[in-house]
């Protein structure tokens, strides 16, 4: 048995039944207690995006905290994740993502209130946050050890998964692919764009992810858009096909090898964690440095973070490899999303792949050395700060020397060991985070009667 085996094995026991069931029932538990909030309260949630108060204590704006969690969300997962998990899982995987997003916005919620709730400054006058901050000072001293594993957990996915590995795997082989460029030249370059940003700190990574995100973002959902356009008709037979394949087996058809029920599900729920992190723990590490005294405003922005990467952009991304028919390809990876892009536009497509894939890879692995610091700091201290980002840099070159499968093998099994204690964490502070909510939305009622008066007056 080689190593790919071997992490293949692992990586199948730790995301089996049990660690899916707490994922989507974690996001199935706040979403009955809070009412279905990624419904009702979900136009409330993209108003704050842009019209947040941003009057508490805090390092950067609300906008500019989304903004860092989705530099570090929206990235290969909404590429190269997507077309994995196709590829592996069928059509149906897509479905599977959806009820992973869908109640994951909850989840994310859930997090986002925490992390105000519970954060603290540092040594540095630094705001800090995070699972690890929720578990200690919200669930007690007793609880440190879940604490310590958590930010071990998430050292090692900064470093190891999705912060590295994946995304410089991503940029080198897409930009090898259309330009020609050697990976270990390109991981060179990479590595020094990095060292320069992330020497700045937050606020230099919160501007450039802030300019970055959001016109990428932008365009990118336009050009999948112009794909599902040109195959209109058959967007119908498309959903009928993903809904089918979510719940029996996909047989084999071109290039496709056929799956099962079991994958699409795996795929579909592992992908959509990975692409969104909702449930992950990270995303709370961001969003503890926004300026906001109410945890449940902060929970409101950071759920559309999950709105955005996976209802939306992860969708478009699935719907165009599926509808130009690349799925029954034997390709994989950026290569799918590449040949379906190629299929509408054979000349721009391909190049504009490259580059949005690169771009948002690079926020990316901006975006989780943040994380990756922070977890740091919990654990030793500002001391050592800058040990980290060399450690940090290291991997980024590294991560242009290793192959695609066993890099995302090792990403799936640090994510799950990242999950895991936060899950725990939020299960047993729904209480905190329901009583914060009504407080929160208790002032927003009483806001409206002081107005209303002031107007009848």
């Amino acid at each position: 048995m080689n190593l790919i085996d071997v992490l293949r094995s692992i990586n199948s026991f730790i995301w089996g039944p049990p660690l899916l069931i707490l994922l989507v029932g974690t996001g199935i538990l706040f979403s009955i207690k809070l009412g279905f909030i990624q419904i009702s309260k979900l136009p409330k949630a993209l108003k704050l995006i842009f019209k947040a108060e941003n009057t508490g204590s805090g390092d950067i704006t609300s906008f500019g905290a989304l903004c860092t969690a989705l530099a570090a969300t929206v990235g290969t997962g909404n590429i190269v994740g997507v077309a994995t998990a196709i590829s592996s899982g069928g059509p149906g995987a897509l479905f599977w993502m959806w009820i992973a997003a869908f109640f994951g916005m909850a989840t994310k919620y859930a997090e986002g209130v925490l992390a105000i709730k519970y954060r603290i400054t540092d040594e540095n006058g630094q705001i800090s946050g995070g699972p690890m901050y929720y578990i200690i000072n919200g669930m007690g001293k007793k609880y440190r050890p879940l604490a310590t594993f958590f930010a071990i957990s998430g050292i090692l996915v900064a470093l190891l998964g999705i912060g590295t590995f994946t995304q410089v795997n991503s940029i080198t082989d897409s930009i090898n692919g259309s330009f020609g460029i050697d990976p270990r030249i390109t991981g060179i370059f990479l590595a020094i764009l990095v060292a320069i940003v992330i020497f700045g700190g937050l606020q230099n990574i919160s501007n450039i992810a802030s300019k970055i995100v959001p016109t990428m973002a932008v365009i990118y959902i336009g050009i999948c858009l112009l794909i599902c356009i040109t195959f209109i008709n058959q967007i119908p037979s498309t959903f009928i096909l993903i809904i089918k394949s979510a719940f029996s087996p996909t047989a084999a058809i071109g290039g496709f090898l056929g799956s099962t029920v079991s994958m699409a599900i795996k795929n579909g729920i592992a992908r959509g964690v990975f692409s969104n992190e909702s449930g992950l723990g990270s995303a709370p590490i961001a969003a503890a440095a926004a300026k906001t005294k109410w945890p449940a405003e902060q929970g409101l922005i950071s759920m559309t973070g999950t709105f955005i990467d996976s209802l939306i952009i992860c969708t478009l991304t699935g719907f165009s490899i599926v509808l130009s028919g690349v799925w029954k390809s034997d390709l994989n990876g950026a290569l799918m999303t590449q040949e379906a892009f190629k299929s509408v536009l054979p000349l721009f497509g391909p190049l504009f792949l490259a580059i949005s894939l690169s771009l948002f890879a690079f926020t990316t692995i901006l975006g989780w050395s943040y994380y990756g610091e922070r977890c740091y700091e919990f654990l030793f201290g500002v001391k050592g700060i800058k040990a980290y980002r060399l450690v940090f840099i290291l991997m980024v070159l590294l991560g242009s020397f290793l192959k695609l499968e066993i890099v995302w093998i090792i990403a799936d099994i640090v994510n799950a060991l990242m999950a895991l204690p936060n899950l725990i964490a939020l299960i047993i502070l729904s209480p905190i985070v329901i009583s914060e909510t009504n407080l929160y939305f208790k002032h927003l009622d009483s806001k409206v009667t002081i107005s209303n008066l002031e107007i009848t007056n």
